[in-house]
């Protein structure tokens, strides 16, 4: 039986981080056994908003793809490839462009909500505006299936599939009309400071950083706010450190702290020390194997290229039948 094609794709813009990790990563390691898995780095996404500032992309890039396959994604089973190396997508954006009337486009909630909430960064421009037909031929140039979303990106993957719809109506049915995959709910990771983990926010764990740098982070740790002694009884439910520790440790070991933290018989400090030692002890697999990957010069540019050489065929093919629809091949008389 034929695998279903699944695609998704991450913005290169940063290392990533715990909440990555039990928010997608885990999702895209277990896909690989049951879809096709398509899995690209969205660098020209990264444009449409970081434009002003492109020189960390490229490095971005890199980082991004030793995490992957530190945390598992594996080349020889996933194709892992680079959007801009595909630029074929911009050419069916500029084709998909022509059949999206500019309405569809204003009424995407998240775009509406980034140019009202992102202060710090010119969102004006034409790019930022055809994000969503980016994102539609990212799916449709490799014929994806399905793409994994969760509840808040369903209105973008309708949109995919409108614009695809019309597309067909209107040149034959040549672009797949995707399915969304309700990705398995990740779990919320809360940073340093109680809010959700977020690098903008600067309350970030990072996969690859060293043990020395987790534990002062976990050590400097909010805890439940009202707990202001150790005598104090806490409220596990909602402080930070149960939170990520219930994710890392042993369930018994978690049941005690949780019952000792209640009736305030056990202090944070002490608490801390055993995330420090649990969260290290999770990650020093996937801290071990980016270190050995990061050694070998150019090793993620190889997996980079190996995955758009797998995809440029059928690339190609798709572009090839969208051109003479369109009668604009060269070829076509």
């Amino acid at each position: 039986m034929t695998k279903k094609r699944v695609l998704t794709g991450y913005r290169p813009t940063g290392r990533l981080t715990l909440g990555h990790w039990f928010g997608n990563l885990l999702n895209m390691r277990e896909m690989q056994d049951d879809y096709e898995a398509y899995y690209f780095v969205a660098d020209w996404h990264a444009l449409t908003s970081d434009w002003q500032d492109t020189h960390a992309i490229r490095q971005f890039t890199e980082e991004m793809v030793l995490d992957w396959v530190a945390a598992g994604i594996d080349p020889d089973r996933s194709v892992i490839y680079r959007q801009s190396d595909v630029p074929e997508v911009a050419e069916l954006t500029m084709y998909l462009s022509m059949v999206a009337p500019m309405t569809w486009l204003e009424r995407v909630p998240s775009y509406k909500e980034q140019r009202e909430q992102i202060t710090d960064k010119d969102l004006g421009n034409v790019g930022f505006f055809l994000y969503p037909l980016m994102q539609a031929a990212d799916i449709a140039i490799v014929r994806g299936d399905v793409v994994p979303v969760g509840e808040d990106q369903l209105p973008h993957l309708e949109l995919t599939r409108e614009v695809v719809r019309r597309f067909n109506n209107q040149y034959g049915d040549l672009l797949p009309e995707p399915q969304a995959l309700i990705a398995k709910a990740g779990a919320r990771v809360p940073g340093t400071d109680g809010r959700k983990m977020s690098k903008s926010y600067g309350n970030a764990i990072y996969l690859s950083e060293t043990e020395e740098e987790t534990t002062k982070k976990v050590m400097g740790m909010v805890t439940d706010p009202a707990r202001k002694l150790k005598t104090d009884p806490g409220d596990p439910d909602i402080c930070p450190l149960q939170q990520i520790h219930k994710l890392v440790g042993d369930p018994a070991a978690i049941a005690e702290w949780d019952r000792c933290c209640r009736v305030a018989e056990c202090g944070c400090v002490a608490h801390k020390r055993a995330l420090v030692e649990d969260l290290n002890e999770y990650l020093r697999p996937f801290r071990e194997k980016r270190i050995a990957l990061a050694a070998e010069p150019g090793y993620a540019w190889e997996v980079l290229a190996e995955g758009a050489a797998k995809v440029r065929p059928a690339v190609e093919a798709l572009m090839g039948e969208v051109r003479r629809a369109m009668h604009v091949d060269a070829g076509r008389a």
